[in-house]
């Protein structure tokens, strides 16, 4: 079957996009029902764009990267006013709070692994001691 590459069509299915991106019409639907996308309506029948597509791509990324859905919907408004500097000044501020907080969760795990190889080392010294 020849079908155009995404990048390269204009409408999807829901169905087409959940295949795409790997997951399930009901996401997509959860997305849409938070105002993050805004499909035209055939009849009963949603009908995405290229538009909804990048947005698609957009939140996908944005929970990835472990933002928020509030925090990809602040990112997405101002995707829509086309406020470049606005938008580029909100995702700056976004990484870096997002950098920080796993920064901090880094030196936790270090901090905790080191704790546990210790705890490790001295049970096995006492099994050998004891052995």
């Amino acid at each position: 079957m020849n079908r155009p590459e995404p990048e390269n069509r204009d409408l999807f299915a829901i169905a087409d996009l959940a295949r795409e991106f790997g997951i399930s019409t009901r996401a997509i639907r959860f997305y849409e029902s938070k105002g993050l996308l805004n499909p035209d309506r055939v009849g009963g029948t949603r009908v995405f764009r290229r538009r909804d597509r990048a947005r698609l791509i957009l939140i996908l990324r944005g929970k990835r990267l472990g933002f928020s859905l509030r925090d990809i919907s602040d990112y997405l408004s101002l995707y829509d006013a086309h406020s470049h500097t606005a938008q580029v000044t909100l995702l700056i501020d976004m990484v870096d709070q997002r950098m920080g907080l796993l920064e901090r969760q880094m030196t936790d795990l270090q901090t905790t692994v080191s704790e546990l190889r210790e705890i490790r080392k001295l049970a096995a010294e006492r099994i050998a001691r004891e052995g």
